[in-house]
């Protein structure tokens, strides 16, 4: 159809991890667990879930459009003013607004190849042309992505930590490569996993810096368990702010997200919780896999990811997994078609996958 441009023609959707009721139909099981999509297995604070449940009498009401008790919390929070805030249907929705604010026709996007799919989904969306620069060790090769930005690149992504491998660019890293990029480039840091990371000593909280080109991203799907109500947020400088509010859409996120995402940021007990639960479950599914021979990925989020060293090992033990009720991730899609990553669930959800994973690789 002549309407349709070609790029928008050859895009490849995004796709999800396959949902619990999908998988329990087409193999008629009574139990299945997902650990494939990176969710809170905790659930979001009973604080969120109350005011919520309390907002949905205001639902005939548009939600206030600046998203003001929501910005305001989390400009005391991270001691910025409320000119350098944003909110979004997710962070993927301030993103989707990035690209169409700043990036001009002749305008190059650049970034790791096989990063965050959902990004590059929207890049190849843009029509723009875009760079990818391979991993180095599943680690983005920051040295190389600074050496090939060039006069036509205008957008820089970083996912930190990186999904799906889980790693993460480290400060010197990141100041090294900061030092390469001209002012008139936007750098997206992506800190969807930043929860995880945060104490980690060498990883660069980008609320440290003070860069006007960089936007960082966060979400409320991760670690405050708000995954169902998409609430994203991102900090920059007034002036990126000022502009992209000007195109994101009016009335986001809805009078239920912002009601629940306020409470789960004063919450911190549930938080604590959270990145603890996930802390002892990192260490059960590791050292569980080690046991099973299986070599993982050092991960700073709230998944772990591994190498299978061949794609249809990969595959087959995805697809058995899931028979047996339980679903996991494949990298396919993400570009590593010999990975699968799990997300980090309750202990008996992890205890199920690692029982059910070692009876797939002793009875195929």
């Amino acid at each position: 159809m002549a309407l349709v441009p070609q790029y928008i023609k050859a895009l490849i959707p995004y796709k999800a991890g396959r949902p619990i009721e999908e998988v329990a139909r087409e193999f008629g099981l009574d139990r299945v667990i997902k650990l494939a999509s990176n969710e809170n297995p905790w659930g979001p604070s009973p604080l969120a879930v109350d005011a919520a449940r309390e907002s949905l009498v205001n639902v005939h009401r548009y939600p206030d459009p600046a998203s003001r008790d929501l910005r305001g919390e989390l400009t005391r929070r991270f001691h910025v003013r409320e000119a350098n805030v944003i909110t979004g249907n997710g962070s993927e929705s301030i993103m989707a607004a990035i690209m169409r604010t700043f990036l001009l026709a002749s305008d190059e996007i650049l970034s790791a190849e096989n990063t965050f799919v959902g990004f590059r989904v929207l890049a190849n969306a843009s029509g723009r042309s875009k760079v990818w620069i391979p991993m180095r060790g599943y680690r983005y090769d920051l040295s190389a992505m600074g050496e090939a930005i060039s006069e036509y690149t205008k957008v820089i992504y970083i996912a930190n930590p990186d999904n799906p491998t889980g790693s993460y660019v480290t400060v010197d890293e990141f100041d090294a490569f900061m030092a390469k990029v001209p002012p008139r480039v936007l750098v997206i840091l992506d800190e969807a996993y930043f929860e995880f990371a945060r104490d980690l000593p060498d990883y660069p909280d980008s609320m440290h810096y003070r860069y006007d080109n960089v936007i960082t991203l966060r979400t409320f799907s991760k670690a405050h368990g708000l995954a169902g109500l998409r609430v994203g947020y991102g900090f920059a400088h007034e002036e990126l702010i000022e502009n992209l509010a000007k195109v994101r859409l009016p009335f986001e996120p809805s009078v239920p997200a912002q009601a629940a995402a306020l409470a789960a940021l004063r919450d911190e007990a549930h938080l604590s919780k959270t990145i603890e639960g996930n802390r002892t479950g990192m260490r059960v599914l590791r050292e569980g896999l080690e046991r099973l021979g299986i070599p993982t990925l050092p991960s700073a989020g709230n998944f772990v990811s591994m190498d299978l060293g061949d794609a249809a090992r990969a595959a087959h033990i995805n697809d058995a997994m899931q028979r047996r009720g339980v679903i996991v991730r494949h990298l396919s899609w993400f570009g590593w078609p010999t990975m699968i990553r799990v997300s980090i669930g309750l202990p008996e959800e992890n205890e199920i996958f690692l029982q059910t994973l070692g009876d797939v690789l002793a009875r195929p």
